[in-house]
């Protein structure tokens, strides 16, 4: 089941087609789908997050906590509402794509992409856009 959870005035439009559309990618990867928790937060939540548990000490848009066992994936995904502001202004995006691109992004790492080297972020950029251009709604 996938959740979304609110720590700031914030709420996920469509949030019906949004999960049904995560859902969809999760199957076109192969894996089946656990519990996966969308937090929605602001700067200060996940800089203390990243401080914390990764020892990153800078802004980030998305913190992952994969849970996922072999083909079947669930964790917590954290999210910088003012973080995706931001990036949406700064890619010259709107905000819904920048958004989503963010979402699909943490389930990619779930489903074991990674985003370490420039090939990576390549193979990550191109499966954004790609689940990106599946979007009905």
């Amino acid at each position: 089941m996938i959740t979304f959870n609110y720590v700031k005035e914030f709420r996920v439009s469509f949030p019906d087609n949004v999960k049904k559309w995560i859902s969809q990618a999760i199957n076109n990867e192969n894996y089946k789908q656990e519990d996966i928790n969308y937090i929605f937060c602001n700067d200060d939540d996940l800089l203390e997050y990243n401080i914390k548990y990764l020892k990153h000490n800078t802004l980030t848009d998305i913190i992952s906590f994969d849970d996922s066992i072999g083909k079947v994936i669930g964790g917590d995904i954290y999210i910088s509402v003012q973080r995706v502001e931001e990036n949406a202004k700064l890619f010259e995006v709107s905000f819904e794509d920048e958004l989503h691109r963010v979402m699909i992004h943490g389930i990619l790492h779930f489903c074991g992409y990674n985003d370490k080297t420039e090939s990576q972020k390549k193979t990550m950029r191109k499966k954004e856009d790609y689940y990106l251009s599946l979007r009905d709604f």
